[in-house]
């Protein structure tokens, strides 16, 4: 039995007279938003990809802000042009015991090996090719740069995804689910709210399969909104569900439109 890849990125299996079982592999594809795209989202981003899930990340912020030696001395970077790496190794060089000890060197050490450096949501152009990411942890079924699922960790990253889709004005007249989850913003709380996420993911994947199964795999890939109806409609139900496991995590939820 051969491998084939659908319309939507899935891999499904053909059979020996040609004709393509669809029902198998299809994911979902997720996206994950913090304020820097440095702790929360970057924990859902990895935990999404081991998952087996196509996924990307990004900030919301203005500047890439990380703690300094003091409140009033964050350690500030501009998103799109600072690596991982190249955070980590100043960071190290400045005071390897102080970043060490609140955890930063591990975080970074862990992001580096998930993508490049951190994106800003804001500059992220929906429906373009993401040709220079192959190399990211989750790219596999995301070079075509659209996300089916948005996840944000704070309530005023939803705000900020949910108004700049507003501003965008829908071009690509394609729904897609922003879910606000309520992430502390501390590496502990970030782990916790990994796993959370990928339960959502798991749950919201499921249901997606059996709506893609009804409506035929080339419809229901096409991101229309016709096609999708049946799917939208559920996801409230799938995260109300979610809520009861997950009670000291509250969330959010809307649909919008790429």
């Amino acid at each position: 039995m051969a491998a084939v890849e659908s319309a939507g990125g899935a891999t499904a299996s053909s059979t020996q007279d040609g004709q393509t079982d669809d029902k198998t592999e299809f994911k979902l594809k997720f996206c994950t938003v913090c304020a820097s795209n440095q702790n929360r989202s970057m924990e859902g981003h990895l935990r999404l990809s081991e998952a087996n899930f196509p996924v990307i990340s990004f900030g919301t912020g203005s500047l890439v802000r990380l703690p300094g030696p003091t409140i009033s001395q964050p350690n500030v970077y501009k998103f799109n042009e600072t690596s991982y790496d190249s955070i980590y190794r100043e960071l190290e060089a400045k005071d390897p015991r102080l970043y060490r000890a609140n955890g930063l060197l591990n975080m970074l050490g862990r992001n580096r090996v998930v993508k490049w450096g951190p994106e800003r949501w804001q500059d992220w152009q929906v429906g373009m090719p993401r040709i220079k990411h192959e190399k990211d942890k989750g790219s596999e079924g995301m070079e075509g740069g659209i996300a089916d699922i948005v996840i944000t960790c704070e309530e005023r990253c939803w705000d900020a995804v949910i108004d700049d889709l507003l501003s965008r004005g829908s071009p690509l007249n394609r729904p897609v689910h922003v879910i606000n989850i309520d992430i502390k913003d501390n590496h502990e709380e970030a782990a916790v709210g990994g796993k959370a996420i990928v339960d959502l993911a798991n749950s919201l994947n499921k249901v997606a399969v059996e709506e893609r199964n009804k409506v035929g795999a080339v419809s229901f890939d096409s991101g229309s909104a016709a096609a999708r109806s049946s799917f939208d409609e559920r996801v409230p139900d799938v995260l109300a569900e979610w809520q009861e496991r997950w009670p000291n995590l509250p969330s959010t939820w809307t649909l919008a439109w790429f």
